[in-house]
C-alpha cells in the first residue's frame, strides 16, 4: 500500500498497494449473476470520507448552509444507489465533527482547526439518515493526530499540544503513542463523547492502528515499551496487545453507552499471507496486518471481541498478488462459527481508472464480486469506497452491480 490504505490523503495514493508485483487477466465471469442471498436485507454501505476532504466536504470553508447541502446530497445518493448504512468519518485527525467536549472542530470543515463550522454535522447526518431509512455508523480514526509532523501547527488548546509526550512523529505524520494507557483512555473517551450525545447505529474503525510502515523509518515507542512492556519478551507481542486492548475496550465502552449501536472494524485485507503462517491466506502482500500494523484481526473475529468486520478486498478477481476469488472464501472460514458478521470492502473508485489494470475497466468487475460472495452464506454484505464514486458511479459498475443484485429494495442491515 506504499505506507498508506484506502484511507489515505489523495486519490493517487488510494490507487497505490505494496504488493509482490505481477497481476493476471479477471476470471470470466459467470454466465447469470446469482443474486446475493444477504442483498436485501445485508448490508449495502458505502464509506463518506472527510479527512482531506475526500468525499465531503467538497472543499474547506464552505458556508454551513453549502456544507449541508453537500452532506444531504450523499445521503440522497445513497439512497437512490439502493444502499442502507453510510460510515461517516467523524474523527478524521484527533479532531471532530461535532461540538467535542475532548477535542477541536475539524480543519476539514471551516480551513482552520478549532473553529466553529456553525452547525453539528454528526448531529444533523444521524438525523437525516434516519428520515431516509439509512443507519449511520460513526467512523473513527484512532491513533492519526494530524497528517503533518509539526505540532506546532495544531491548535494550542489540542490535547495533543497540551501532552506532547504522547506524541510520536512518523512518516511526515504526527500519531499518538497507542501503547501509553493514557492515549488508550483518552482517545476512547473522545470517540464515546459522541456515542452517548448522538443515536449513531455503529462504531466503525477503518485500518489504522500502529501506522502503515515506511521504508528507513522507526515508530519510536522505545521508551514507552521499556515503561510499559513488561512481561513481553517481544515489542511486536506488546504493540499487539496494545491494540487488542483497544478493541476490546472499545467494544465494552460502546455496549455500556449504546447498547443498539453495532462495533464493527474494517482492515487491510490480508492478515498474514500463507507463507508467513500457515493460518494465512494464498497471498503475496507486502504487507500483513498482524506484522506490520500489529492488529490481529482474525483473533478479533474468531473471538468475537468485534460485531462486524469489513476486510478491505480491493484487488479484483485473479490478481496474483492478492485474489479476491482466494481472499473472499479465506475470510468466510475466518468468520464461520463466529459472531462476528462478514461484510466485504469493495474498491468501487478502482473502476473504469485508467491507471488500474484491466479488469477494472471492465464494469462488471464489482458485480462478480458479488456474484462470488453470494456462495458463501458468511457474507453478510458489501462497502464501497467511497461516497463521491458512489455518486459519479465510474464506468457505470454501481448500475450494472445494483442491475443484477439490488433488484430488491434495501432492507434494514443485519
Amino acid at each position: 500500500m506504499g505506507g498508506v490504505s484506502r484511507r489515505a490523503f489523495t486519490v493517487a495514493a488510494l490507487s497505490a498497494f505494496t504488493l509482490v508485483p505481477g497481476a493476471s487477466a479477471a476470471a470470466p465471469a459467470p454466465a447469470r449473476p446469482e443474486p446475493s442471498r444477504s442483498a436485501a436485507a445485508g448490508m449495502r454501505g458505502m464509506w463518506l470520507a472527510t479527512v482531506a476532504n475526500r468525499d465531503w466536504p467538497t472543499r474547506a470553508g464552505l458556508r454551513a448552509a453549502e456544507q449541508r447541502a453537500e452532506l444531504i446530497e450523499h445521503l440522497d445518493n445513497a439512497v437512490r444507489h439502493g444502499l442502507n448504512t453510510v460510515m461517516f468519518q467523524v474523527r478524521p485527525s484527533a479532531d471532530a465533527l461535532w461540538p467535542s467536549d475532548h477535542e477541536p472542530w475539524s480543519q476539514y470543515l471551516s480551513g482552520s482547526q478549532g473553529r466553529d463550522p456553525g452547525w453539528d454535522p454528526l448531529g444533523t447526518a444521524v438525523t437525516e439518515a434516519h428520515a431516509r431509512g439509512l443507519q449511520l455508523h460513526a467512523w473513527f480514526n484512532p491513533y492519526r493526530v494530524a497528517t503533518h509532523d509539526d505540532p506546532a501547527r495544531l491548535v494550542s488548546s489540542h490535547p495533543a499540544r497540551k501532552n506532547p509526550g504522547w506524541v510520536v512523529a512518523y512518516g511526515g505524520q504526527l500519531y499518538y503513542d497507542p501503547g501509553l494507557p493514557e492515549v488508550r483512555a483518552f482517545v476512547q473517551d473522545a470517540m464515546m463523547d459522541a456515542v452517548g450525545k448522538y443515536a449513531v447505529d455503529g462504531v466503525h474503525f477503518d485500518d489504522y492502528f500502529y501506522p502503515y510502515p515506511v521504508a528507513g523509518q522507526s515508530f519510536d515507542d522505545g521508551a514507552t515499551f521499556g515503561t510499559h512492556g513488561t512481561g513481553f519478551a517481544a515489542k511486536a507481542d506488546w504493540r499487539r496487545d496494545n491494540v487488542d486492548r483497544l478493541v476490546r475496550e472499545t467494544a465494552q465502552r460502546v455496549k455500556e453507552i449504546r447498547p443498539a449501536a453495532r462495533f464493527g472494524v474494517s482492515p487491510f485485507g490480508v492478515w498474514r499471507n500463507a507463507t508467513t503462517d500457515e493460518r494465512g491466506s494464498d497471498t503475496r502482500a507486502g504487507v500483513q496486518t498482524y506484522d506490520d500494523l500489529y492488529a490481529d484481526t482474525r483473533t478479533w473475529v474468531r473471538e468475537g471481541w468485534i460485531d462486524y468486520v469489513v476486510p478491505q478486498l480491493y484487488w479484483h478477481i485473479g490478481m496474483d498478488a492478492a485474489d479476491y476469488a482466494k481472499l473472499l472464501p479465506w475470510w468466510a472460514e475466518v468468520a464461520r462459527g463466529s459472531r462476528t458478521e462478514l461484510y466485504v470492502g469493495e474498491a468501487l473508485y478502482k473502476c473504469g481508472d485508467p491507471a488500474q489494470p484491466a479488469a477494472w475497466q471492465d464494469p462488471a468487475e464489482l458485480s462478480r464480486h458479488l456474484t462470488l460472495a453470494a456462495r458463501h452464506p458468511e457474507v453478510r454484505g458489501h462497502v464501497y469506497f467511497s461516497a463521491k464514486d458512489v455518486a459519479r458511479d465510474p464506468g457505470g459498475a454501481m448500475a450494472k452491480l445494483a442491475a443484477d443484485h439490488y433488484t430488491q429494495p434495501a432492507g434494514a442491515p443485519r
